[in-house]
């Protein structure tokens, strides 16, 4: 015979019936919020503890919004992104907040196009990481003598085009194929040798057939480690490929990322369609820690830059004054030394006499 509940029973049951449903749609919703969260959260790249980190503070993508802040433009903006197209043209695009990222990744999204064939196009683009912000300059777009990192691409084969109108043979050390990407960390003390593409100051390149391509192209810059690599993504493959790798390379903290392009006679269009840094976690050793301490003043290891001398700070007045006047003491003091030991000398002089 079935037991029939009163009120109190049929209430008891029916709050646990609510506590079990509750807690299966409370651990329901939080394995959603989790998987949810996961596609924003940091993520791991490459071998070891390595996890990157969308700045977005630092980073351009549609839509754009140049005006803000954030970047400060001199670069026309459409839907397609920004950069160059008339001839005799430079552009600038800078971050207005410095980056104090230990170990960053810069993703570049560009695209370089014209209607230009046989070298017939010009100049190239660059991406700077400097200790001022952008200012028009010659080294594309951008000023000569910077502080920091410039990396390069080049669409333009000056040196050759230099030798060929001057009817001589072009036989350099090491041949170089353009478009072609390099690498510069400059203290401010040398300048970039626009006519011969800057080999001398370059720390390593690679061929880059960037133009009129049909599918997207991308480089990145990554920093980790004081360990500089630059790779490109050109072939329509979604793979990597290595183009530049320097260990021991020194840059400061707090400067600013930017992006700058030229052309000079011949016209070309350098878009800039997103740019993307990523703070990078990595684990450091005690030993590394010391190693790896801030510089003040870009420099590569085994690479020997000119220094640079400051200029004196000017005298005050005090100053001035107390020069002169011991510079006069003593003097005096040297004359009355002499005279004294010349009369000595002339004493002695007369004795031999007597």
């Amino acid at each position: 015979m079935a037991a029939v509940l009163g009120p109190s029973g049929w209430w008891r049951r029916w709050r646990r019936w609510r506590r079990r449903l509750s807690a299966r749609d409370g651990s329901r919703m939080l394995l959603l919020l989790l998987l949810l969260g996961s596609g924003q959260g940091p993520r791991q790249v490459g071998a070891g503890q390595t996890f990157e980190y969308l700045k977005r503070e630092h980073s351009l993508s549609k839509p754009y919004q140049v005006k803000t802040p954030v970047l400060q433009s001199r670069i026309p903006v459409d839907e397609r992104g920004v950069g160059t197209s008339s001839s005799s043209l430079w552009n600038l695009m800078g971050n207005a907040m410095p980056c104090f990222l230990r170990d960053w990744e810069l993703q570049v999204h560009f695209r370089i196009h014209g209607q230009g064939k046989k070298n017939l196009h010009g100049d190239g683009l660059a991406i700077w990481y400097t200790k001022d912000r952008m200012q028009p300059g010659p080294v594309f777009g951008n000023m000569d003598k910077f502080v920091g990192l410039g990396v390069f691409v080049d669409t333009y084969p000056n040196e050759e085009k230099q030798q060929e109108a001057q009817k001589r043979r072009y036989s350099p050390g090491v041949q170089r194929v353009f478009p072609y990407v390099s690498a510069m960390v400059n203290n401010g003390s040398l300048r970039y040798d626009h006519e011969r593409d800057g080999r001398p100051t370059e720390l390593g390149g690679c061929t880059a057939i960037v133009r009129n391509l049909h599918y997207d192209t991308f480089l990145v810059i990554r920093y980790v480690k004081r360990h500089l690599t630059i790779m490109m993504d050109i072939d329509g493959k979604h793979e990597w490929r290595d183009c530049i790798e320097v260990p021991g390379v020194r840059l400061p903290r707090g400067y600013y990322f930017g992006t700058s392009s030229i052309t000079g006679d011949l016209s070309d269009n350098h878009d800039i369609i997103s740019l993307k840094l990523f703070e990078l976690t990595v684990e450091r050793t005690p030993e590394e820690e010391k190693l790896h301490r801030d510089v003040f003043l870009p420099s590569v290891d085994n690479m020997k830059l000119p220094e640079m001398t400051a200029p004196l700070p000017p005298l005050s007045g005090l100053a001035l004054f107390l020069i002169v006047f011991f510079s006069l003491v003593f003097s005096v003091f040297a004359i009355v030394i002499g005279i004294i030991l010349y009369n000595k000398w002339q004493d002695q002089s007369r004795k031999r006499f007597y």
